[in-house]
C-alpha cells in the first residue's frame, strides 16, 4: 500500500491517527506507528514538559516514525515548537493557525510538517510556506470543524496544490479509503476508529459511547460562536444548543463546555462532557487494537481497489 505519503513519512501504510486533545497519548501514537500507521501524539493545550515527556515515552515502545500535533492557539505552542526540533520528532501536524514562523526550525530539523486545512486558500497558503503535505478535513469530523464536507472540499483541494494531500472527516473502513483515493487524497488521517482501540487510554464510558451511537447521534455546537464542534449529543450538546438559540453569548456558552473533553475522556461523564466523535461514530461497533484495526482497514481498501493502480 505504498503513497507518496508513506514515502514521505517512512510509513507502512497512508494511515494517519489524529492528534486528539486529552486522547492522542503515547500509548496510542507508538501502537498506531507499531502498526504501520503515524500514531500522532496530540499537544493540544499541553505544557512543553507534558509534550517532552510524551515523546520519550513513546519512543521507549516503538522504533517507528510517529508525530506531535501542535494547536497552534494554545499559549505553550513556541515551546513545543522548539521541543519536537529538540526530541527529533519525524513529523508535525498543526491546526488552529498559520506554522509559517516555525518552519526554519522545523525544516532545520529534518520535520515534515502537514497542517490540517478546511479550505482551498488555507491549502494553497501552507503549500505557499513550505508543507510537505496538508490534511484536508471535513465536516464529518470530530472535535472542531469547518464548513465543506470531506467530498467536496479533498478534489478541490487536490487540484488546487501540488503536495499530497490526506483525507480526514467521515472515514470509518476501507470503503472511506478507497473513496479518499478515488478523490485524489494520498493518504488518511482517522480520529474516532482509534478512540476506540484497545491501546487508547480512554475512559470506557467514552468508548462504550461511541460504539452506541446511532447515525444521528452527531451535534455542531458553537455555530454562533464561529468555533463550530461536533461531538455525540448528550446533556451539555442539549443546553448548549438551547442557549445558543436563545442568543446567548460567548462568555456564557463557554462556560458551559470548559473542561468538557477531560470530563468525557478521562473521568468517563458522557452526560455532562463532551463526547467528541465523528459522524461516522455510528460506523464503530467494536474494540480492536491498534494492529488488528490497521490491517482490517488494509485488507477491505486492497479488496475495493486492487488492480486500480492507486498506489503510486
Amino acid at each position: 500500500m505504498q503513497t507518496e505519503v508513506t514515502r514521505l513519512l517512512g510509513i507502512e501504510y497512508p494511515i494517519i491517527q489524529g492528534g486528539m486533545a486529552w486522547v492522542a497519548e503515547y500509548h496510542l501514537a507508538s501502537a498506531v506507528s507499531n502498526a504501520g500507521g503515524l500514531g500522532l501524539i496530540g499537544a493540544a493545550s499541553a505544557p512543553g514538559k507534558w509534550v517532552r515527556e510524551q515523546i520519550r515515552e513513546a519512543k521507549k515502545l516503538t522504533d517507528k516514525p510517529f508525530g506531535v500535533n501542535i494547536m497552534l492557539m494554545s499559549p505553550y505552542a513556541d515551546e513545543v515548537a522548539k521541543i519536537v526540533a529538540e526530541e527529533g520528532v519525524k513529523v508535525v501536524t498543526t491546526g488552529a493557525g498559520n506554522p509559517e514562523k516555525y518552519m526554519k526550525i522545523w525544516k532545520e530539523a529534518g520535520i515534515k510538517v502537514i497542517p490540517v486545512v478546511a479550505s482551498v486558500a488555507l491549502a494553497k497558503r501552507m503549500e505557499r510556506c513550505g508543507a510537505d503535505a496538508v490534511v484536508a478535513e471535513g465536516c464529518e469530523a470530530g472535535g472542531h470543524i469547518g464548513e465543506n464536507t470531506t467530498m467536496v472540499l479533498v478534489p478541490q483541494i487536490v487540484d488546487a496544490v501540488s503536495i499530497p494531500v490526506i483525507a480526514a472527516g467521515g472515514i470509518a473502513d476501507g470503503r472511506g479509503i478507497a473513496a479518499a483515493f478515488m478523490l485524489g487524497a494520498k493518504g488518511v488521517q482517522m480520529g474516532t476508529h482509534f478512540v476506540v482501540t484497545e491501546e487508547a487510554q480512554v475512559h470506557e464510558n467514552y468508548k462504550n459511547r461511541i460504539i452506541s451511537a446511532k447515525d444521528i447521534d452527531s451535534r455542531v455546537t458553537g455555530r454562533t460562536t464561529g468555533h463550530p464542534v461536533r461531538a455525540l449529543r448528550n446533556e451539555m450538546t442539549k443546553k448548549y444548543i438551547e442557549l445558543e438559540n436563545k442568543g446567548a453569548g460567548f462568555e456564557e456558552l463557554e462556560q458551559l463546555t470548559l473542561g468538557g473533553l477531560r470530563k468525557a475522556v478521562v473521568e468517563g461523564d458522557v452526560k455532562n462532557g463532551s463526547v467528541m466523535a465523528g459522524q461516522i461514530a455510528g460506523m464503530v461497533k467494536e474494540k480492536l487494537s491498534c494492529k488488528e484495526l490497521i490491517q482490517k482497514l488494509v485488507k477491505e481498501t486492497d479488496t475495493l481497489i486492487k488492480g486500480a493502480g492507486f498506489y503510486v
